[in-house]
């Protein structure tokens, strides 16, 4: 049978590079074994739910590449909910609670001052009538929790082994708030039978949440899908990245001009025993991708391994794949080939083509000290005539050596400042023959 996963965020914000691995994971299971991904938006709470975040989280899953089989959305499945949750009250597995949250946060506290587990102590199912309707006439609306079993809950997870959460150790958890709203523990569970997913991967700190929803699975008399619960992210040097993340955000990846396959490339590699490398294409993604590498350790996120990555991928990119994109910014051609030939292996972001592309058209601005005026006037004096080739910078500069003394740094550096205004970049043997003779004497003589 060919699985069927989801990847089910919450439109309350967008989604960040730590979001990105369990779409990513489930995606690629997906797409190795000709399943279906779906993209399952959790939006029951209509408070925080935003139509613009659920449309950026679209525009950022198709931007890196990642097509979705089905669109869902759970808030359209609402009267289900309550359906299920009724079958739940029928059967002694939903029952109400009316405390506070403050009343809640005292027991909590009052536990733990005593050395306790902060588990809720089933009060709730000790209620007489006359203290139920004692709530009611107060305006209490209760809330419902499930009713665990309060066993051992095993499965084989996909990437963890054997599990086992004992849920005695656990709160009956909330399923539906006091104005009516199915949570997401309830919710997911439901929209997972129906929709016949198959296998489960998200991070591991969903563990005892697994376990809860094990036993409502059974409690529905529903086959609990497989699941596997893959280390998570941190800093570089192992730091938490929860304050983070929101400056880690896809869009703002997209915005500081990062490749999609070079995020995806990190997203794919880092907690695994894959090299962190550029992969080009996602074909090549999926080829690599096995569960049975990714490391118990956790995961090290380091942005200056992305900016490696990226600026690798790049300088691996064949002209056929960026042509249309330097169309689009009006790099054309004859000219389009050879300043991409010229430029690739040195540019760390694509933007950066576009600087080179306006060296070589004039736009330059040349940097001359005073120390290197004379040099610079002897450079332009022996400056060739006539088409320039690649032998054309070797041949000019072993003249100025011949004629300055100068070598090295002392010799290179000047012209390459003087020639494009910037002290690093693309070797001036290839960019040279692109600028040409006239726009070379126009920044050597400072026109």
């Amino acid at each position: 049978m060919k699985p069927v996963v989801r990847f089910a965020p919450s439109p309350t914000g967008n989604i960040h590079i730590g979001n990105l691995r369990p779409a990513l994971m489930n995606w690629l299971f997906a797409r190795k074994l000709g399943g279906a991904f779906i993209l399952r938006f959790d939006d029951t709470d209509k408070s925080r739910s935003k139509p613009e975040y659920m449309d950026n989280i679209k525009q950022d899953l198709s931007w890196l590449g990642l097509a979705w089989d089905r669109l869902e959305h759970q808030s359209n499945h609402t009267n289900r909910y309550n359906e299920v949750a009724a079958q739940l009250r029928g059967a002694g597995m939903l029952y109400a609670c009316y405390e506070t949250a403050d009343e809640l946060d005292f027991k909590r506290k009052r536990q733990m001052a005593r050395s306790q587990p902060p588990v809720y102590d089933r009060a709730a199912l000790k209620l007489t009538a006359d203290e139920i309707t004692a709530f009611e006439a107060e305006g209490r609306k209760p809330h419902w929790r499930f009713k665990l079993k309060q066993q051992v809950v095993n499965w084989q997870d996909m990437i963890r082994g054997d599990q086992n959460i004992d849920t005695a150790s656990l709160s009956d958890p909330v399923l539906i708030r006091g104005d009516g709203v199915c949570l997401y523990t309830l919710a997911s569970v439901i929209d997972d039978i129906d929709m016949g997913v198959t296998h489960i991967l998200r991070g591991e700190d969903h563990v005892a949440n697994t376990g809860v929803q094990f036993e409502i699975f059974d409690a529905l008399g529903a086959k609990r899908p497989e699941c596997g619960h893959h280390n998570l992210l941190v800093g570089k040097q192992g730091e938490a990245l929860s304050k983070r993340l929101g400056s880690l955000s896809i869009r703002d990846l997209r915005a500081m001009e990062f490749e999609p396959l070079s995020v995806i490339s990190l997203s794919a590699t880092i907690g695994s025993s894959n090299p962190v490398k550029p992969y080009a294409s996602l074909d090549a993604v999926s080829d690599d991708f096995a569960l049975s590498k990714l490391s118990r350790a956790a995961a090290r996120f380091d942005q200056d391994e992305l900016n490696s990555l990226n600026a690798k991928l790049l300088h691996e990119t064949s002209f056929e794949d960026v042509e249309q994109r330097l169309a689009e910014i009006d790099i054309k051609g004859e000219f389009a080939i050879r300043l991409w030939a010229a430029t690739k292996a040195n540019i760390a972001k694509f933007s950066d083509v576009k600087i080179w592309a306006e060296v070589t058209k004039g736009s330059a601005k040349p940097v001359v000290s005073d120390d290197d005026k004379e040099f610079i006037a002897t450079a332009l004096a022996l400056l060739p005539s006539g088409d320039y080739d690649l032998d054309t910078w070797g041949n000019w500069t072993k003249a100025i050596k011949a004629e300055t003394g100068r070598k090295g740094k002392n010799l290179f550096m000047p012209l390459r400042l003087a020639l494009t205004g910037i002290d690093h970049g693309a070797e001036l043997k290839t960019l040279l023959p692109i600028i040409g003779e006239q726009t070379a004497r126009k920044y050597l003589s400072g026109s």
